[in-house]
This record gives structure tokens, sequence and C-alpha cells, in this order.
């Protein structure tokens, strides 16, 4: 008989990366979620934040959180199938289908399960499913648990798209799925020409706005506002966790189909209610964003500073036109060497390595925030141009 936890135990990767001091996961920050961190009682410019907007410290968002707190506990006890839908739930729904033009919107627990839900219960047996090859981890995810095929086509390559369409028989469904801002390579998605071939090939679309809600578009709508294709995407997926400075998902859409969804997503079905709390300071982040021209002119404004620089300081990033910028290193080991010396230096970044990245496409993953100073830019570009420098990955 074979102990099904045997290959746990002769998995040593982690303890030899955590001898060796290059362990770059489960960092234990003493602080608040803010431009700057506070790591083994030493300061740090976090450039590995999904706080977009900044919200995650704003008052008026944590005392959100604290009045729901005191009105309906710390939790709902159950599924929003059956006893977890609370008032505010119905209320945060209805606005953001109204933000977002939409007959209606679905708030999941996580953004994971977003993804996971809608797609795995829209495509069944006789659908398929075309993905951006470089779509978040939870499309794929939702991609693998659908009754029918999946597709991923080349990163934003329309004529391997169009390719891939033409040879879907015509009794099947579509569904094209991308993300808005891909979140690890900072590019963005070709909305307009993914509508165009949708139009042409009788396919729905799904964009992924979890990265681009509250930075792009009109009122913080994403980049498909932005690119004026709003009302041209069937559905709109969100997350909470990201601009919002929360937990949670949504995805937005025509009413007929958000129910169907509502029934048949297992995640939201059997999975607990998203809690006052996180409900409460996401309906107050949502009419911050709304107002909150300042803070999306000054986090694209921080961000093109650093592409700028970056870029002088000889480095690759990857094409990267939005508020994530990465740092391509090429090997996994160089890459973690590269982010701790940054780390010890003062500046907080991630890692990404296989299987997160292709082999050979290890990356430094930086992105920015509103709340980021001037002064704590010039100080991060100039640690980063000296390590880049010392670990030879500058152009």
């Amino acid at each position: 008989m074979t102990d099904i936890f045997k290959k746990c135990y002769k998995w040593k990767d982690w303890k030899i990366a955590q001898q060796f001091g290059y362990y770059p996961y489960f960092t234990e920050i003493e602080s608040e979620a803010g431009a700057v961190v506070w790591i083994d009682g030493k300061r740090r410019i976090m450039l590995g934040s999904n706080n977009y907007m900044g919200l995650t410290n704003h008052p008026e968002v944590k005392q959100a959180a604290i009045e729901a707190v005191k009105k309906y506990g710390s939790g709902c006890t159950g599924s929003r199938f059956l006893n977890g839908t609370l008032d505010i739930h119905v209320d945060l729904e209805d606005a953001l289908a109204k933000w977002l033009h939409k007959e209606a919107a679905l708030v999941f627990s996580t953004g994971f399960f977003v993804n996971q839900g809608v797609i795995s219960s829209l495509a069944t047996k006789d659908d398929v499913v075309l993905s951006d090859r470089l779509n978040h981890a939870s499309i794929i995810e939702g991609c693998r648990l659908t009754g029918g095929e999946t597709i991923r086509y080349k990163h934003n390559d329309l004529e391997d798209l169009e390719r891939n369409l033409e040879k879907i028989p015509s009794h099947l469904g579509r569904l094209i799925v991308a993300d808005g801002v891909f979140s690890a390579e900072g590019t963005m998605a070709d909305i307009a020409g993914i509508v165009k071939l949708a139009k042409k090939y009788d396919a729905r679309v799904m964009i992924d706005e979890a990265h681009s809600i509250g930075v792009y578009g009109s009122e913080g709508r994403g980049i498909s506002d932005a690119q004026g294709q709003l009302k041209n995407v069937d559905l709109i997926m969100g997350t909470f966790s990201k601009s919002f400075g929360g937990v949670g998902g949504f995805v937005a859409g025509p009413y007929e189909v958000i129910m169907w969804i509502k029934h048949k997503a297992r995640p939201m079905i059997f999975s607990a209610s998203l809690p006052p709390a996180s409900v409460a300071s996401a309906r107050k982040a949502l009419d911050i964003i709304r107002q909150a021209d300042d803070r999306r002119a000054a986090v694209l404004s921080n961000a093109e500073k650093m592409r700028q620089g970056l870029k002088a300081a000889g480095f690759d990033t990857c094409g990267s036109n939005s508020q994530i910028i990465p740092l391509l290193v090429g090997d996994d080991m160089k890459c973690v060497k590269f982010w701790k010396a940054l780390f010890n230096a003062g500046v907080f970044t991630n890692a990404f390595i296989q299987p997160a990245t292709p082999p050979g496409s290890a990356l430094i993953r930086t992105s920015y925030m509103p709340t980021h100073t001037d002064e704590m830019l010039d100080e991060a570009l100039a640690v980063m141009a000296e390590v880049g420098k010392k670990f030879k990955v500058l152009n």
C-alpha cells in the first residue's frame, strides 16, 4: 500500500529555499497594507500590493466595516443560497449592476469563486470556452470544471482566436474569456477586437476586470469601459480584493444569466456568504471609487513614472502599459535571489517563477498605488537599478 502523504514528505523545495534564505512566500507583514509596510521591525516600500486605489486604509471604508459588524455580527453562518443573504448583499449587487450598466449582479465570497463558478456553470457539454493563454488561474480552473471543450488561444492574438472560432461547429455555444489587464504581465486585452470576433461568430464575451476595475474607465468601470465596449461585453467580472481594498468578487450581466449562475454555480451555493464587514466596506469603496478621478490619475502617473525610470535603467518591462510593471529576469533562481536582494534593501516585490510563468520567463512583479510618494518611488527606483546591475538583468 502507498501512503498518499508520501509525496508530501519527499518534497523538499520549500525547506531548501528557507534554509538558504530564498523563500519569497508567506511573508509576515506587521502593519496595515499601505505604501510602506513593516516586516521584522524594518520599513519596506510596498511594490507588491494590489491595493490599486489605496482604499484598504481609508477611514470611511474601515468605519463601514465596523458598523456592519456591530449591526450584523461577524458572519452570515451559511451560504447565500440558504440563510446567508443579507439586505446589504442585495444593495451592493444593485449598486454594482447600476454602476456597470448591466441588468443584474451577483456577489461571491472570493474573486476566484466568481471565475470558477461562472464559467463552470455556463459551459456544458455542448459549449466551447476560448481562453487567453495568460488568463488568471481562476479562469483556468473554471475551464477545467466545464462539461465542454476549452481552447486556449495565443496571448492577445486575435488572428489565433479567429482561427479557433472558425473551427467550432455552429451548433456549439461559444464563450470568449479574457483578462482586461493581465495580472503578471500588465498588458491589456484588445476588447474591441474580441467583441468584433464574438459578433462575427455568434459568441459571448466575459472580461475579467479584477486588475482594471477602479483604475480605468469612467467612474472606474474598467478597461471594457475605457475602450468603449462596456455595453458589448456580456459579462463583467470584478473583485473587491484589489481596488476595493477588501475581499470578495462579483459578476454583472443579463438578469436571466445571473439568475442561472445564482442557482447553478457550486461556489455560490456551497460556500459561506461574504461576511457583513466585507460587504459594507465594498459598498463604501464603490461610492469612493466612482468619485476618485484624482486617485486614478495618481496611480497611473506613478506607474508611468516608474515605467519610464525602469526602462531607462535597462529593465525589460514586458510591454506593460498598466499599473502592473513586471521586470523580466529569466532564470527562476536568479529571480528569487533578485527578489531577496530587493527585500533586504527595503523594497517589497513579488517573485513569479514556474509554474506561474513559462520556463525561462521568471519575473519580478511590481504594482503601484496613488499613495506612493515621489520620494518613495525615487528610493525604490534607485534600489532596483542598483540590484538589477548587480544581478545583470539590465539591458
